[in-house]
């Protein structure tokens, strides 16, 4: 009797659990932190300070807060989205989750439960005004979150240039009176500007938002910044004594956070579909081009897919920082963990993502041969903090994999990972989804070649993915093949 009661979850309130997991998680997880790392009496204080700083990419609140307050973070803005999605009538659907999966990940790096409100809050407007569902529309109003870095830097120091000082609040009507006009204008320019960049990729770049998003903020910040004469500030830092006792990487209590919430998920999901994977195969064949699997496979199959897809992620990020030398998991770094998860319900898969990894690992290695012959060393590594970050973000690519095969989609990790730390210049980064960004320009510059060359496919052929392929393709894209086999 218990086995069909949960059977007979829809996919909208397997929906609203994962997502009511994952808050109380982080909830739970906030307390864990503040006594691991000793900030249990300042945790409050923390997240104050991370919610009155300015916060462009890429702001660690790990340093600016503490481990504590982040999660702290984390859980207060998911705790939102899930009153929202309890609260509105209809079905959440698999870009709810998505949008949920953003506001998350991005609450370790540039959105808090302070800047968050405006931009959350202003598209409800529209949705009225044009008499919209608000359920279904629910996350273009947790995609408009990506502009919260402008809504602090208007209310904290856009206005106030020489007098900011870090921790201090001082508030300037000039300040809300330009942030609440800003987010007003978002309110309308969002959902009309997200449909037109999805003809523009024609699906294939999974982060819609994204491209759309960098090519407005773009604009915002050259009219309020270039135009105006006023010089970005850039990102804060704090000096953390208790992050910099922990060499600014908290990996032990990442690697066991994340492994706990992704065994939950995976088991969760095989328990849900009768104790079997069955149905994981056939998404593993599915392009994720334009694809919802939970309508196709069944959300307890999408459970499982984000833990196995989460792990080997997790698993990605452990290998790169162990063997190079680069960041650690600090706040941007965890936070991406959890953007990686966005569209598993609704595309990615391991098979369909893996090749935009080894793009990374190739451009890695042809830059590291073209330094070498000419006498340089590399100044980067694949666990430089950009790398990481955009890395996570790439996948968003894999229905590139799905329709034209591995060799077009390590081409497209290669061309993303060579933009990654480029596209954030552009929109001064105040665009939290500037890896949706680049994703979205490397689909715009690659699609049209592969249609004119290569034939698209309709489904993932098994054959197509191969270790043998895989090392095969890498000798050939790049001048050595001997260090890869290292």
């Amino acid at each position: 009797m218990n086995k069909k009661k949960t059977i007979s979850l829809t996919n909208s309130q397997l929906i609203h659990l994962t997502a009511i997991s994952f808050t109380v998680f982080f909830l739970i997880s906030s307390l864990a932190a503040a006594v691991y790392t000793g900030e249990f009496g300042t945790v409050f204080y923390d997240w104050y300070l991370i919610m009155i700083s300015p916060c462009p990419l890429v702001t660690d609140y790990l340093s600016i807060g503490g481990l504590g307050s982040a999660m702290l973070n984390a859980g207060a803005c998911g705790l939102v989205c899930v009153l929202f999605m309890l609260g509105l009538k209809g079905e959440s659907h698999v870009n709810t989750l998505a949008g949920f999966f953003l506001v998350v990940a991005h609450c370790f790096y540039g959105l808090n439960f302070l800047n968050m409100w405006p931009c959350f809050l202003a598209p409800f407007i529209y949705l009225h005004l044009k008499k919209l569902d608000y359920k279904q529309n629910l996350h273009i109003c947790m995609f408009s979150t990506s502009f919260s870095p402008f809504i602090s830097e208007f209310l904290f120091r856009y206005t106030q240039r020489g007098s900011y000082q870090f921790g201090q609040l001082n508030l300037e009507p000039e300040g809300v009176v330009l942030a609440l006009a800003f987010s007003l204008l978002l309110g309308f320019i969002i959902p009309a500007i997200l449909p037109g960049a999805q003809a523009w990729h024609k699906g294939y770049n999974l982060y819609n938002g994204g491209l759309a998003f960098g090519f407005f903020g773009f604009f915002v910040f050259n009219f309020m910044y270039k135009t105006m004469g006023i010089l970005s500030m850039g990102r804060i830092s704090r000096n953390n004594e208790i992050y910099n006792r922990f060499g600014h990487s908290y990996q032990l209590y990442a690697n066991l956070f994340f492994l706990l919430i992704f065994a939950f998920c995976f088991f969760w999901g095989w328990f849900l579909n009768g104790k079997t994977v069955h149905g994981y195969r056939q998404m593993l064949k599915d392009t994720g081009h334009c694809s919802d699997f939970s309508e196709k496979y069944g959300m307890p199959v999408c459970l499982m897919n984000i833990g196995i897809h989460g792990s080997l992620f997790l698993l990605y990020l452990n290998l790169t920082i162990t063997f190079t030398n680069g960041a650690g998991f600090t706040g941007p770094t965890i936070g991406v963990i959890l953007a990686a998860l966005t569209f598993t319900a609704m595309g990615q898969h391991p098979l369909n993502v893996w090749p935009i990894l080894v793009g990374y690992q190739c451009l890695y290695f042809v830059t590291m041969f073209f330094c070498r012959a000419n006498g340089r060393e590399i100044t980067w590594a694949l666990s430089t903090q950009a790398y990481l970050n955009g890395v996570a973000f790439a996948t968003g690519l894999c229905p590139i994999v799905g329709r034209y095969g591995i060799r077009a989609g390590v081409l497209a990790g290669f061309m993303c990972a060579s933009m990654c730390t480029a596209t954030g210049a552009l929109h001064g980064g105040f665009v939290l989804y500037n890896g949706g960004f680049t994703t979205g320009i490397t689909a715009l510059i690659l699609l049209p070649i592969l249609e004119h060359y290569c034939e698209a496919r309709k489904e993932l052929k098994p054959q197509t993915i191969s270790w043998n392929s895989m090392i095969a393709l890498v000798e050939n894209l790049t001048p050595t093949g001997k260090e890869e086999k290292k």
